[in-house]
């Protein structure tokens, strides 16, 4: 990967990018507040089958398939097709809302840093509401303009996906910045093996089976204090 491309995916992968994942739980809240998760054991088990059962299997496959398609003729009518089968895999509408509302705000930031046609097509696209723009494919096209390798979107992905669950489990229980890091670094061999294992994958091999994690995001909004969204 030459440097520009490098600091491109550091840019839109930090936890510091404006995507608004940090206004998220993504259904960690619910298993806090019930007792579920308790301690950092809880939270790694959280984050790992979340990953595992879910971005794995589902938004990471779509977010590879939006990068492939961006070289193509026909490349939006592809993000169009891919928007529209996320928004109908995901029963919870917490958990969808989150996905559009943190790949809206990708896909504005990465058209106008780029001014790619197809980003900008796209973005206008979300703007007139005429698709969804869900993370993964706002991602997987703003990888495709930018030049990322398949497997370095797909580890980046993965890992920005499970800082946002650890960053959410430092507010919602006292375990520490130090906890914090020793539960990314857990992580690393399973992100690193679930991003080998998407290579050559596509939107015929999606799967997913996390209804606890589904249960919870829907139960979350009627909770009777929240300090995230989702």
């Amino acid at each position: 990967m030459n440097i520009d491309s490098f600091l491109s995916l550091l840019q839109f992968s930090d936890g510091l990018f404006p995507a608004g994942a940090y206004a998220h739980s993504f259904g960690l809240e619910s298993y806090v507040q019930n007792g579920s998760v308790t301690d950092a054991e809880g939270v790694f088990e959280f984050i790992r089958s979340s990953i595992e059962g879910s971005v794995a299997t589902t938004d990471l496959i779509v977010m590879l398939s939006a990068l492939r398609c961006v070289p193509r003729s026909g490349g939006l009518d592809e993000l169009l097709r891919l928007d529209a089968m996320v928004e109908a895999m995901k029963p919870a509408e917490e958990l969808r809302s989150a996905s559009r509302q943190m790949g809206r705000q990708m896909i504005r930031i990465g058209a106008a840093l780029s001014e790619h046609e197809l980003l900008r097509s796209y973005f206008q696209a979300t703007e007139s509401d005429s698709t969804a723009g869900h993370h993964c494919v706002c991602y997987g096209g703003v990888a495709g303009v930018q030049g990322w390798s398949e497997n370095d979107a797909a580890t980046a992905y993965l890992y920005s996906a499970a800082s946002a669950m650890a960053g959410s489990a430092l507010r919602l229980s006292p375990l520490g910045q130090l906890r914090g890091q020793q539960l990314l670094w857990r992580m690393r061999p399973v992100i690193a093996r679930l991003a080998g294992d998407a290579a050559g994958k596509t939107t015929a091999d999606i799967w997913s089976f996390v209804p606890g994690l589904e249960i919870a995001s829907m139960g979350h909004a009627q909770l009777e204090a929240r300090l995230f969204r989702s």
